[in-house]
């Protein structure tokens, strides 16, 4: 995990009912790229491990026969739920637990996602028991925005919102270490996933971009969400001083833009894959 941080169950607290509309999709066509370099036909199960609200689960569906949701915050699952119910997929299920939990007596699968929650877990314990979960041949697949993203090729129409400041004043509020529930991540968040499944004995690695770029346009609103959306900045964290600071960051927001009207343009996403090999069951 994290250096310096234990996981809790207030990680996220508070923040399901602002994911849908405070984060940025991953690149259209992303599960298709995905399905394709899977070789996905509509057959096996999907686990989505930290599925939060259900944005990958959903949107991989209906390339399995089954799709399992898992998640420790019962909020973000109620919120896949709803979307589940909203879009009519009627092929997942949701389960609260965490990836240490596994394999939870959930059975075999043909591909195990992490989307950006992989490094909040135990990895190597989590990856090997991720092997086991697998049929042969099955895949580890870890979704995130593409790291270090080319130049923008020209500045959005509006202006683009001010992270900087904003992260300026969470640490006014918070303190100068980033939050992560009742603790803090002193040195970040790991990556160099690599070296973690190579350890757990996955193989056939595979690194998949899909390219964005599009321009959207965002709102203060969507803004507010999006810190609120955040384990560093979850609701939760300010205490009674929650609408000082809700008040304080509109205020930045307004600095910026007026009339509180923002663009930016998609991240593209990045895919990486790795097989657990033929031969072992």
């Amino acid at each position: 995990m994290p250096d310096g941080w234990q996981w809790d169950s207030t990680l996220f607290r508070g923040s399901a009912a602002y994911y849908e509309r405070g984060r940025l999709p991953y690149a259209p066509g992303f599960a298709e790229t995905l399905a394709t370099a899977l070789g996905l036909n509509g057959r096996g199960r999907l686990l989505d491990v930290g599925c939060g609200p259900g944005t990958v689960t959903l949107a991989m569906a209906r390339f399995f026969t089954e799709a399992v949701g898992l998640d420790p915050d019962e909020d973000m699952l109620a919120e896949a739920g709803r979307q589940a119910r909203r879009r009519g997929v009627t092929s997942a299920r949701w389960m609260t637990a965490r990836a240490e939990d596994l394999p939870a007596n959930l059975g075999e699968f043909r591909v195990v996602v992490f989307a950006q929650s992989f490094h909040w877990t135990d990895r190597d314990r989590v990856a090997a028991t991720v092997l086991e979960m697998l049929e042969p041949g099955g895949a580890f697949v870890h979704i995130s925005d593409l790291k270090n993203p080319p130049a923008e090729p020209a500045p959005p129409p509006l202006p683009a919102p001010p992270y900087a400041q904003i992260g300026n004043l969470t640490r006014r509020y918070l303190g100068p270490v980033r939050r992560a529930g009742q603790g803090t991540l002193v040195n970040g968040t790991p990556d160099r996933e690599d070296l973690v499944l190579a350890r757990a004995g996955f193989e056939d690695f595979e690194r998949h971009i899909v390219m964005a770029g599009e321009v959207v346009n965002r709102t203060a609103d969507d803004i507010v969400a999006w810190v609120f959306s955040r384990s560093d900045s979850a609701p939760h964290l300010f205490g009674d001083r929650l609408e000082d600071f809700e008040r304080d960051l509109r205020a930045v927001l307004r600095q910026v833009s007026p009339d509180n009207r923002f663009a930016e343009r998609l991240p593209a996403t990045e895919m990486m894959t790795w097989r657990k090999p033929h031969g072992e069951r």
